[in-house]
């Protein structure tokens, strides 16, 4: 049944290590951006606030074919936007994380906004009696606490920025979907094996990942 593994044709570890490395890049990215989309929906500036209010609205009630399309066709095809990269591959894999960190950054931003919404007001208050400013109060009382608040959550969200990597075959990324497509194609005769492959990779890659943050999260869950 899983004769095919065997001949040597197919890639099946190269596949899946692209799309480790897509879930890597595009969790850090989107840490990163979420991160910034919040602090411009709390933030007091209220053109900040406006764009990170419509950006989230926006983007997140897109589809993410849609999103990570658009980059290559828009950015790349369009505007000649490469990202420093040369080859195809190598654009369309940029691209795809460039997608992928736009849309998820969404959730990572709603999921800390939640967090931020856990910590007692009367902190903010006081640092603000203190001295400090908007930044000082954000990045030094708030955001730690609303960290250690959200990462049940935010381990929801990479778990599914890990599944919505497959999106990334829409423009020829060589990830694990691309991949199973192939196999479907020339596997006909063993759609179940081609199927249970696949199913069994992304368990692999976020089980652990789901059982780790999830005691990470009690690890470091703020005692209220």
């Amino acid at each position: 049944m899983f004769d095919f593994l065997d001949s040597g044709q197919y890639d099946l570890l190269g596949a899946f290590w692209v799309t480790t490395q897509l879930a890597l890049y595009s969790a850090i990215g989107s840490l990163v951006w979420g991160t910034a989309l919040v602090a411009m929906r709390v933030g007091p500036v209220p053109l900040l606030r406006a764009f990170g209010t419509g950006y989230v609205n926006v983007v997140r009630n897109t589809p993410l074919t849609v999103v990570i399309v658009g980059c290559s066709i828009g950015l790349n095809q369009t505007l000649g936007f490469s990202l420093g990269a040369d080859r195809f591959e190598d654009i369309g894999f940029r691209m795809a994380v460039l997608g992928l960190v736009a849309y998820t950054g969404t959730f990572v931003c709603e999921a800390l906004r939640s967090g931020i919404n856990t910590v007692p007001v009367g902190q903010a208050e006081a640092a603000r009696a203190l001295g400090l400013g908007f930044f000082q109060v954000l990045t030094l009382i708030v955001l730690p606490q609303a960290f250690r608040a959200v990462v049940a959550p935010l381990a929801n969200v990479l778990i599914a920025l890990t599944k919505n990597t497959t999106v990334a075959a829409a423009i020829g990324v060589a990830e694990a979907a691309l991949l199973m497509k192939d196999m479907i194609e020339n596997e006909a005769d063993a759609l179940f094996a081609v199927f249970a492959v696949f199913a069994f990779g992304f368990v692999v890659l976020t089980l652990p990942m789901g059982l780790l943050l999830g005691w990470v999260s009690k690890r470091v869950a703020v005692k209220r």
